[in-house]
């Protein structure tokens, strides 16, 4: 039974059936992604016994005992959780031995919400450790999607056509704000928890002693980075354009090698959940551009780094629309994740682009655009239609999925051209 819960009480996550899976073909696991998005409520669901190096009792006895005797602490009843082992590197090597030693699968869970520095970590763990990120909620994990859309479904052109109640764009606006941390799910205030977090970012928490960032780091260079990220969230914008925004913005000069060099840092921490560029396989001259699209790793982060309620969110629609193709693109992401497949966007040298593109692992794709409005379906779905036929007349393949992904509609529907319509809140993976 788990020290933290009785495991009937565990709400269901859609990584749940990635980590079973890769028990049984791995030696040990490392669950990683950003402070509270539930990496040690799932790793103790599915381990027998656990040891937290972060114990406060007995004056932080547990991270005393892991630096001294690391291979003592991983004995007990497997799998074994070790939670945040980045607190003390050395169990790294510690576990890669000991899954060495033992030879057989499901032995070990880490999890880790950043990644220290190399010093310490002598082997990295190929083949005996395997990591797997896992993000906030999605909207069909916490309950504010019904589900009525199943995107394996979708990808064999499966869909029953219905009228939904519409969503109310302050309803969007909340679901945006609060964001898909665990804790925040049912909060009263919705705008503390992540205000919360992005304040032990730039401040220092002081529960981090391995890694706090801001003892490397200029607090002040650091917040206005962090902004000018928020500004440019679910956008392609270079280091050299946030080096640039910094300087319109606050009128401060950073060179881009200190963007670059902050940013760095700001991934160890699983901050970002940025979507790579998609290359489709043709062989001609129509090439991709490799910027990645920024994102945090939830938009409720954007929001508090911008000091945006869910009030201000509607005032400024346009921010608003850049913020609803995150939280679409963050539940995509968790989507594609447990079947198996990646999520990407695409962006040409003719300045195509589709917002959202999951490959599936048989190298089919699929191709979304995402719409804050349903006034906006129809030039959502004539661009889709442009730009897929662009790559099929290059040599590539033909998406086997074409949608529109929507925050206000009242219907699920396939339209004549093949596209099919449906608003983010009736999706599950």
């Amino acid at each position: 039974m788990s020290e933290l819960f009785e495991k009937e009480e565990y709400s269901k996550r859609l990584i749940d059936s990635t980590v079973e899976e890769y028990l049984q073909s791995c030696g040990a696991i490392c669950i990683e992604g950003p402070k509270w998005c539930g990496k040690t409520w799932t790793s103790a669901y599915h381990s027998n016994s656990e040891f937290f190096v972060g114990d406060p009792d007995r004056d932080f006895e547990n991270r005393e005992l892991a630096r001294m005797k690391p291979s003592l602490v991983l004995k007990g009843e497997t799998p074994r959780m070790i939670d945040e082992w980045q607190e003390v590197p050395q169990l790294w090597d510690a576990a890669r031995s000991f899954v060495d030693r033992s030879k057989e699968f499901g032995l070990l869970i880490l999890t880790g919400s950043s990644t220290p520095k190399t010093k310490g970590v002598m082997h990295t763990g190929a083949g005996r450790i395997v990591s797997i990120r896992m993000n906030t909620m999605s909207l069909y994990e916490s309950g504010d999607s019904l589900g009525l859309v199943s995107l394996k479904d979708l990808i064999d052109g499966k869909i029953e056509e219905q009228l939904v109640e519409e969503v109310e764009l302050e309803h969007l606006a909340r679901l945006i704000v609060r964001g898909g941390w665990p804790r925040n799910i049912h909060a009263k205030n919705p705008n503390i928890m992540p205000k919360s977090y992005a304040d032990k970012i730039i401040n220092g928490d002081p529960d981090d002693e391995e890694n706090g960032i801001t003892k490397r780091l200029s607090r002040d260079r650091l917040e206005k980075i962090l902004k000018s990220l928020a500004r440019n969230e679910s956008t392609t914008a270079s280091i050299c354009k946030i080096a640039s925004d910094i300087e319109n913005y606050d009128g401060t000069k950073v060179s881009p090698d200190t963007v670059g060099r902050y940013v760095e840092e700001l991934k160890r921490m699983f901050l970002f959940n940025d979507q790579p560029p998609f290359e489709p396989n043709v062989r001609s001259s129509l090439r991709a551009k490799g910027s990645v699209k920024r994102h945090f790793c939830d938009p409720s982060l954007a929001c508090a780094l911008l000091d945006l309620n869910e009030k201000k969110l509607i005032g400024d629609l346009n921010t608003f629309g850049f913020l609803f193709e995150a939280l679409v693109e963050r539940d995509l992401s968790v989507y594609a994740q447990s079947i198996g497949a990646k999520l990407y966007h695409y962006q040409n040298y003719s300045d195509e682009e589709i917002d959202a593109v999951i490959e599936l692992d048989d190298g089919n794709w699929c191709a979304f655009e995402i719409k804050l409005g349903g006034n906006r379906v129809e030039e959502g779905a004539k661009n889709l239609i442009k730009v897929c036929n662009h790559i099929v007349e290059k040599g590539g393949k033909e998406p086997v999925l074409k949608a529109v992904i929507c925050g206000l509609t009242n219907a699920i529907y396939q339209r004549d051209d093949g596209v099919f319509v449906f608003p983010i809140t009736c999706l599950k993976n």
